[in-house]
């Protein structure tokens, strides 16, 4: 029970991050306000699979070394986190 919250959890995250990289895409291309990089940044080490997703589909951030290199680590990190979570529980 608890690992299915667990996973419900991150893609809910996940997905909430998704749609805030492609809000702050929406909002620089039509010269709004935008969401902080801190913030993105933040989001991301929680749902770092929307982040990258939400980068490829919505091309943004792909430049910035900070996003391509730092969401990558925070998935693998994710991952390997999910991976001990899951060990310990069964």
């Amino acid at each position: 029970m608890i690992d299915n919250f667990l996973l419900i959890t991150i893609a809910v995250i996940n997905c909430f991050t998704f749609a805030l990289y492609g809000i702050d895409k929406i909002k620089a291309v039509n010269n709004e306000w935008r969401i902080s990089e801190k913030k993105l940044l933040s989001l991301s080490m929680l749902g770092p699979f929307g982040s990258l997703l939400g980068m490829k589909l919505f091309r943004h951030k792909v430049k910035k070394p900070r996003f391509y290199v730092g969401i990558p680590f925070f998935a693998i990190v994710q991952l390997i986190l999910i991976g001990l979570f899951m060990a310990f529980l069964h």
